[in-house]
């Protein structure tokens, strides 16, 4: 039995025709499978659609969260109501192909792999703007942490035993790539190209694209912080000869001339440690979020089909 977890937001024009789609491509490959959809506070009547869904469809799962807690909330309440063999991760909006997963499937249950990860070969119609952003993103995060994120998508398959081991990862703040990449296992990537939308526009705006990030570096790397005193010892190198320069020139009688220098260090210094700050404080953040042991999610109401859905 597979459970295909999706997170949905804001989806209510074709939620229903897409999780069709996903349902006729198992059912063509005989795959016993069940749907865990999660609503994550949408603003739209995408509920009311779930809900509809349920009742039509044997075999759905389908949660509401009290408010828009982000797709890693979703994810997570998705995963952590998962009891079958294995389960999908995947998108609402097809751009992740359900084509691809019956070789996932296979995969799994012929090769013994513990962990299918499908990596895109393109990343469909981006701007240049947005991928160079991503392409940076991954290699600072790679160099940061020492995992390639690079192509890595949410598009997954997680064997039961993955998916227990990620249960037992209780952070609040959550990277789901990050943290299926983390526990290990045996693992294989196979490639797939973006669909494009067939409706509607993403949901990812650039700020909330920057907090992933800064989400996902903080949560996986501490070298931040050693860069922040890297920066701080070389400051200190550069400063001993600056300093015994102008005692020097202070004991000779001579007026310091460089004005200009001065105010540029000034200028340079003061925006590292502003930047310094910045940094540290995002890790505090962090810190404070993770003590206060608030629940990553809240649901509100449930729909459930308890039949699962087999060819």
């Amino acid at each position: 039995m597979i459970s295909i977890v999706i997170p949905v937001y804001n989806e209510e024009k074709h939620i229903q025709k897409n999780i069709q789609v996903i349902h006729n491509t198992l059912n063509k490959s005989g795959i016993k499978h069940n749907f865990i959809l999660v609503d994550d506070g949408s603003k739209d009547n995408t509920w009311d659609e779930l809900k509809k869904l349920s009742l039509s469809l044997e075999g759905v799962l389908a949660i509401k969260l009290s408010r828009n807690f982000g797709k890693e909330a979703a994810l997570c309440a998705g995963l952590e109501n998962v009891t079958s063999d294995a389960c999908i991760v995947m998108d609402s909006d097809l751009q992740h192909p359900p084509e691809k997963i019956p070789e996932m499937v296979y995969l799994w249950k012929n090769e013994g792999v513990d962990i299918v990860e499908c990596v895109k070969v393109s990343r469909g119609k981006e701007s240049i703007a947005y991928k160079m952003s991503s392409l940076l993103f991954y290699n600072v995060l790679k160099k940061l942490s020492g995992f390639d994120f690079a192509g890595a998508s949410d598009f997954k398959l997680l064997d039961k035993k993955v998916l227990d081991a990620w249960k037992q990862m209780s952070e609040r703040n959550t990277f789901f790539r990050g943290m299926s990449t983390w526990v290990g296992y045996k693992k294989i990537q196979i490639p797939f190209e973006v669909a494009e939308r067939l409706e509607g526009n993403s949901k990812w705006s650039p700020l909330r694209l920057v907090k992933l990030a800064v989400n996902a570096i903080t949560s996986f790397s501490s070298l931040p912080l050693y860069i922040v005193t890297f920066l701080g010892v070389l400051f200190l190198l550069g400063a001993i000869p600056l300093g015994i320069e102008s005692l020097y020139m202070y004991f000779k009688g001579h007026a310091v001339d460089g004005f200009t220098t001065v105010i540029l260090l000034l200028l340079i210094i003061g925006s590292i440690l502003m930047i310094s700050l910045g940094i540290i404080g995002s890790y505090i953040a962090k810190i404070y979020e993770e003590v206060k042991q608030r629940p990553r999610y809240l649901i509100a109401e449930k729909a459930d089909s308890t039949i699962m859905s087999t060819k």
